[in-house]
């Protein structure tokens, strides 16, 4: 996500946080507990999710092409033992040619 360029102000960055402190959950958890429950065979109970969405953000350098944008978001959850991460981008994938991007080394992920 660092390769992403917000200089010329094109692009916009959302984030909401979701405390499961109640029976009352919010429908993006159930449904991050599901996905995860489906995908991965084991029970999950979420205590704490952050959705991060950019939207329509070019990559750096973006003076050379703020065209290309991409949308993407990452869901970040634990239940205080385990945490998962899912990544979840546009229809039709990346946008961004890597190989065009000015840093060599390119990563996706959480740590």
């Amino acid at each position: 996500w660092e390769d992403a360029d917000f200089s010329q102000g094109v692009g916009t960055t959302w984030y909401q946080e979701y405390s499961t402190l109640s029976s009352t959950q919010n429908p993006l958890v159930r449904d991050v507990e599901a996905k995860i429950e489906k995908y991965l065979k084991t029970p999950y109970i979420a205590k704490w999710t952050l959705k991060v969405t950019w939207e329509k953000v070019p990559a750096y350098p973006s003076w050379q092409d703020d065209t290309r944008t991409n949308t993407y978001q990452a869901v970040l959850t634990t239940d205080r033992d385990h945490s998962f991460a899912l990544l979840l981008y546009q229809d039709g994938g990346m946008r961004w040619n890597y190989t065009e991007l000015a840093a060599g080394n390119v990563l996706i992920g959480f740590s």
